[in-house]
């Protein structure tokens, strides 16, 4: 068990959109195509009903392929290296 995990990340970068349960820091790291700025996936169960609808949106999205490709283009413009936490950490500590 690992509610966060850096495999989403990873897939951002490569351009996958990724298909996550809405726990831990998955919930904090992809925004659901469904919100505005999302791209990704997310469910709210672990339950076959959930999974299906997940994997079913997410055909529903490959199957629009000027979506997809968009999605994919912005996802991989994500920045999630350590360079803005670094720098936020370095304002916080001027602050002190």
């Amino acid at each position: 068990f690992e509610p966060c995990g850096l495999n989403q990340l990873y897939a951002l970068r490569y351009g996958t959109i990724p298909v996550v349960r809405t726990t831990g820091g998955l919930k904090d790291t992809v925004k659901d195509i469904g919100e505005k700025g999302g791209f990704g996936i997310r469910h709210e169960h672990v339950s076959v009903d959930d999974v299906a609808l997940a994997i079913t949106r997410a055909n529903k999205l490959y199957n629009d392929t000027a979506e997809f490709k968009r999605i994919r283009k912005e996802i991989m413009k994500i920045d999630n290296s350590w360079e803005n936490s670094a720098q936020e950490y370095i304002e916080l500590y001027n602050l002190i």
